[in-house]
């Protein structure tokens, strides 16, 4: 039997926002497995949250570059806000961005680059603003989209400068037409993956575990209600439908009306140009996600997220 440490509790706590005494039960029940106890939660509809992608702890920046419809999104991440307003760390964020679009998205590749105005590689210019800024820090991942034809859109929220900040996302959209009406949808559509959080485009895209797992837990919330099989079945299809629209981009109310589905919204675009438009990708960043901020050595933290 796992020990049920005050530590492994808070934890808990905080994934699942569910009441002390909850978390203990939940814990004891699961052996000290934390996914399987959120799971437990929710099960019992003792957790308020489902499918959390991670508390935002880290600090640092965001940065964005787009470039002949491709663009690159990188995360580095510094100790403290105060780094993020440092006209050299912003400058340093910008550059692995831009870096990135020739590279790819290899974080080894862009380490090894040559960074412009120096001797140095990004690697070794990273260790030289340790040295200069007083901090760590940690280039902690990096991603590419490209849109062969049509359009790659961009979104920076509350941008600290021009491609930089601490929520970014890039979508492409493939279509035989171009002009001022695609680029219109495409930063709509970046903007709305910023405040809609998807994760995937359609139910076709998602994790099959994170499917089997959510169906899991809906059987289960269902067969507490005592109701019959058929009854339980049509339940969990309705319940099941209501989770893609959470998580699925296509299947989510677009933000900007808060009213009309993203999959519609793209089919009026197409009718307008004539062509049809198809979403090819998404990708969003948030800062510091599934980076654990606890009350210990937060540099030590920061810089083991560059391995996860």
């Amino acid at each position: 039997m796992a020990e049920i440490t005050a530590a492994l509790v808070k934890k808990l706590r905080e994934k699942a926002s569910a009441g002390i005494m909850d978390c203990k039960k939940a814990l004891a029940a699961n052996d000290g497995d934390l996914e399987a106890s959120v799971d437990w939660l929710r099960t019992k509809g003792l957790a308020t949250a489902a499918n959390k992608a991670g508390r935002t702890a880290a600090e640092g920046l965001i940065g964005i570059a787009v470039r002949n419809n491709a663009g690159a999104v990188v995360e580095v991440n510094a100790e403290t806000d105060f780094v993020a307003r440092n006209e050299t760390f912003q400058e340093f964020v910008k550059s692995v961005a831009e870096i990135a679009l020739d590279t790819g998205d290899d974080i080894d590749a862009v380490n090894a680059s040559a960074y412009p105005g120096t001797e140095r590689d990004v690697k070794e210019q990273l260790t030289h603003l340790i040295a200069t800024i007083g901090e760590n820090m940690v280039l902690r991942r990096v991603s590419v989209l490209k849109a062969e034809k049509g359009t790659l859109a961009s979104y920076i929220h509350n941008a600290l400068a021009p491609g930089l900040g601490k929520i970014g996302s890039l979508v492409s959209l493939e279509s035989e037409s171009a002009g001022d009406a695609l680029d219109l949808l495409g930063k709509q559509l970046a903007m709305h993956v910023a405040a809609a959080k998807p994760q995937a485009i359609s139910g076709d895209d998602l994790d099959p575990d994170v499917v089997t797992r959510e169906k899991v837990i809906l059987v289960e919330q269902a067969r507490d209600s005592g109701r019959p099989d058929d009854i339980i079945k049509k339940m969990v299809e309705g319940r099941l439908r209501k989770f893609y629209e959470e998580v699925c981009l296509l299947d989510q109310t677009f933000v900007i009306d808060g009213e009309t589905k993203v999959s519609q919204v793209i089919d009026v675009a197409a009718k307008e140009i004539g062509k049809p438009i198809v979403v090819n990708g998404f990708i969003l960043f948030i800062l510091g996600e599934r980076i654990e901020k606890g009350g210990g050595n937060f540099a030590a933290e920061v810089s083991a997220a560059a391995s996860v």
